[in-house]
């Protein structure tokens, strides 16, 4: 893989990335699915935020192919489908304020 100085392709990649975990609810449904798989429902009680927010943020994360969902007696799961994620939300914990 080249170095992302050398490789405006990857660089635009990562960069829509970074754009679409940069929204602070996004950031924290990444976060919180870095532990463990969750419901619409289970997210948003978690996090705080109504479902249908929550819902419209998981269709961006998806739309980006960084979160996908599995559906099962009509409810549906969410999980990282991108597992890098999990040392980018790593590494930005460390970030001081």
């Amino acid at each position: 893989m080249k170095p992302l100085k050398t490789d405006p392709a990857r660089a635009e990649h990562i960069a829509e990335v970074l754009k679409a975990v940069a929204h602070p609810l996004r950031l924290r449904i990444v976060a919180t699915l870095c532990e463990a798989d969750a419901h619409v429902n289970g997210l948003a009680e978690r996090l705080g935020a109504s479902q249908p927010i929550v819902s419209q943020q998981l269709r961006i994360l998806r739309s980006h192919g960084l979160v996908s969902a599995t559906r099962r007696d009509g409810f549906a799961r969410y999980r990282l489908a991108e597992p890098a994620l999990r040392n980018l939300v790593c590494c930005m914990e460390r970030c001081r304020r």
